[in-house]
């Protein structure tokens, strides 16, 4: 469902209210209004309907003397931030640009009633010193870096003799200039990386053209010689934009031609798209400004929300995921150096010691069976390796199942890789559309006398529960518990909303343990060892 948080409601507003302001303006719902005071809650039965609503009603329609704010049904610090950074950045105050960044305060302890935890979390430790997980700072712009690849037989002439060259370049531009000439032995192109700030990053990029440029003169090349940048596709959507208008302004501006590789180029540890510049040198230098600034963009928009939502899942370790390559996410080398410490057992970063595995049922189009298992199991041996879990395909339920059951058994960090990465595989091979969000339904089993703590009375821990996350997450009723007296607690919605509602599920659970969990005798003494 996309469910639309409407803000700034009036007491005196009612059910009927809404019921007429989306008919006046033909907007599609699915479902009553939950009005309350001061906001109300309705589903819409997609995107469209939803976008419909926060372009027609939101800031433009007043209810009871106050304008209606229509906002899609995230926790308001989700969607404020990345917002308010889109918007300061590069607007000028006393003729200076803002430059606005998100920089979690590794110091700052929790304040007021919620101290023991946001939205109902359990509190944490401090972050051990030079550990990147929750208080990390994430990158900003200027750390991270620019990939390109370059013919192979001009890896020579750019390193120059003895190392001159490049050692030459790096000074010139402050940067620092990886040329990854041991990958893929025998290609025709090599990848570099370099390092530096946006400014420094261009530079050092046109004196790599320019040097290519003498080379081929000298060596009578006579065959184009493109700039190719890597960039992950993550972002590349982003960079192409509504109907290919951003790709095609970034032509125009800089009179280029630009391709970008299909995605069928993609692998599960090569999660870059190659995009090929074609045009003068000055042409070229000035398009990788534009399509990098882009992509620097989408980074800082996806690490703010990611840093948010990493604070809503408890002890989630963002760096320790691998969920971009190494260096800044998203734009570092490819991920096939294996995965992160920690992947295979040892200590997760989802609270202390070893945290229990956890059974998982996730629920995907059969027809997508094939590519989730990989060219003799391949995929799905690198995706087990990469996670840290097993992943098992249960067999099919009949002969015209319309979706298949994959069984995740890990702990919460892996169930959290494993999940991600099919919810990305999906997209990636078009099971769902260029504008459809990935949503699938997930399974998992609780205690049966612990399914009403989940529910709450009359709903309302459900209720809340799906508020908080975007998932909707439904307790059957009348279910007979299996043979481990468990019941099933089905959660759909798409990948961060499913994982919310999972850690949250979860952590009604452990509290449900930890009261089960005989108290000492009061007065009692525990056991003194025997003396020798």
């Amino acid at each position: 469902m996309n469910k639309l948080y409407i803000g700034n409601v009036s007491a005196e507003a009612s059910e009927e209210d809404f019921e007429t302001i989306f008919e006046q303006w033909k907007i599609p719902h699915s479902g009553p209004f939950l009005v309350k005071t001061g906001y109300a809650f309705v589903d819409c039965p997609d995107e469209k309907a939803a976008m419909k609503a926060i372009d027609v009603l939101s800031g433009k329609v007043e209810l009871h003397g106050k304008v209606l704010e229509v906002e899609h049904s995230v926790p308001k610090h989700l969607f404020m931030l990345p917002r308010a950074m889109e918007k300061l950045n590069g607007s000028m105050m006393e003729n200076y640009a803002l430059k606005v960044s998100y920089i979690p305060d590794e110091t700052a302890a929790p304040e007021g009633p919620s101290a023991g935890g946001r939205r109902g979390f359990n509190a944490r430790g401090t972050p051990r010193s030079g550990s990147p997980g929750l208080g990390a700072r994430p990158k900003l712009q200027s750390d991270i870096p620019l990939r390109i690849l370059v013919p192979t037989q001009f890896v020579g002439a750019i390193i120059g003799k003895e190392g001159a060259t490049i050692r030459n370049i790096t000074k010139q531009t402050h940067s620092k200039i990886d040329i990854h000439r041991k990958e893929n032995a025998g290609a025709a192109e090599k990848p570099i990386t370099i390092h530096s700030t946006p400014e420094g990053c261009s530079n050092a990029c046109t004196t790599i053209m320019e040097i290519m440029q003498k080379e081929a003169l000298d060596t009578k090349f006579t065959e184009e010689i493109p700039l190719k940048i890597l960039a992950h596709n993550n972002f590349v959507g982003r960079l192409i934009g509504k109907e290919g208008r951003n790709l095609k302004k970034i032509e125009q501006d800089t009179g280029t031609k630009i391709t970008i590789s299909p995605l069928q180029d993609l692998t599960l540890y090569n999660p870059e798209r190659t995009i090929t510049v074609k045009g003068s040198i000055e042409a070229c230098a000035r398009a990788e400004e534009e399509v990098m600034k882009k992509v620097r963009e989408s980074y800082d928009s996806d690490m703010a929300a990611m840093n948010l939502q990493s604070n809503l899942i408890p002890g989630l370790n963002l760096n320790a995921l691998g969920l971009f390559p190494s260096g800044a996410p998203g734009m570092g080398p490819s991920m096939s150096s294996g995965p992160p410490p920690g992947a295979h057992g040892g200590c997760s970063s989802f609270g202390q010691g070893h945290p229990e595995s956890e059974t998982v049922h996730l629920f995907i189009p059969a027809l997508a069976v094939g590519a989730i298992i990989g060219k003799q199991g391949q995929h799905i041996k690198q995706l087990s390796h990469f996670a840290g879990a097993s992943i098992k395909i249960a067999p099919a339920e009949g002969m015209d199942a319309k979706q298949r059951m994959v069984i995740i058994i890990g702990p919460p960090e892996a169930q959290f890789k494993a999940q991600c990465r099919i919810f990305g595989k999906l997209k990636e091979e078009n099971f769902f559309g260029p504008k459809e969000e990935v949503k699938l339904e997930a399974h998992i089993k609780v205690p049966s006398f612990a399914a009403g703590r989940v529910i709450g009375k009359g709903g309302k821990t459900v209720n809340e529960l799906q508020n908080l996350t975007c998932a909707e997450v439904v307790v059957p009723r009348d279910q007979t518990p299996d043979e481990n007296d468990q019941v099933i607690v089905k959660i759909s919605g798409h990948f961060f909303a499913c994982q919310l509602a999972q850690r949250k599920i979860q952590e009604i659970l452990a509290q449900v343990r930890r009261q089960q969990q005989p108290k000492p005798t009061s007065g009692a003494q525990p056991p003194q060892p025997r003396r020798k």
